[in-house]
């Protein structure tokens, strides 16, 4: 099989028509069969996502198989033709209010999943801060659209034919689509792209009727969500987002 991606525990291939993601063995299981729950639930709101097709162990490792899409991630159309970038923006921030405008009962809810993460932080940032940030959490209005978790250029897949597919739901939840874009605003400033990030968020606000404030409530949240990774580099950035909880 052909490698297309190679990931932290984790390698996609090619074969034929299809998309193999195999796993290392210390990934949980899980977590595994989580994600391709999730994949199967979202692909049945009729969302252009890759199809489903199996899970199965393959030389003693977790593998999930799902439909080969042939193209260009958004990202790298992104890089190579810099001066259309607003045009590419346009088509997804047009993709997440796509996925927004769905719901799927059976996801995960992104507030519990939050909540977990910052409970989770208790070596990395203080008391008071985390009891801020559940503070906040619980206060922000509780919705159920669609939300990827991980909506970024470089899941977005361009087919021959210019049709677009959105791939990699292992962090799908339903909620509060506001919290989604403050993700993908964060993943843009962490690639020190804050000029992306900020033409994202004005695009995505003007076309959601969303108050940019509102996403920038969720920044703090977000960020902290993002720093249990724990990814190299990282910390020191996330904890500054983190401090812009107001305190009382």
């Amino acid at each position: 099989m052909e490698v297309i991606s190679t990931r932290k525990e984790k390698v996609i291939y090619r074969d034929g028509d299809n998309a193999v993601k195999i796993f290392s063995e210390k990934f949980p299981k899980s977590d595994i069969l989580n994600e391709a729950l999730n994949q199967a639930r979202v692909e049945e709101t009729g969302l252009p996502i890759p199809a489903l097709k199996s899970v199965s162990v393959i030389d003693g490792q977790w593998a999930i198989t799902m439909e080969y899409v042939e193209g260009k991630t958004l990202l790298d159309i992104m890089k190579e033709d810099p001066d259309n970038i607003k045009k590419y923006m346009e088509l997804f921030v047009d993709l997440q209010c796509e996925v927004q405008s769905k719901k799927c009962p059976l996801l995960n809810k992104l507030k519990d999943k939050m909540n977990r993460k910052i409970s989770s932080l208790g070596n990395i940032i203080d008391a008071t801060t985390r009891y801020e940030l559940h503070t906040r959490l619980e206060s922000m209005p509780k919705h159920d659209k669609v939300c990827h978790g991980d909506f970024n250029p470089g899941n977005i897949i361009i087919d021959n034919e210019g049709k677009a597919h959105i791939i990699d739901w292992s962090h799908a939840t339903q909620g509060n689509g506001a919290a989604d874009a403050a993700r993908t605003y964060l993943l843009f400033a962490l690639y020190n792209k804050k000029e992306l990030a900020d033409m994202y968020l004005d695009m995505f606000c003007k076309k959601t009727d969303t108050a940019k404030q509102y996403v920038q409530q969720w920044l703090p949240i977000v960020a902290a969500s993002q720093l249990v990774k724990r990814k190299d580099g990282e910390e020191e950035f996330l904890k500054s987002w983190i401090d812009v909880v107001d305190y009382s």
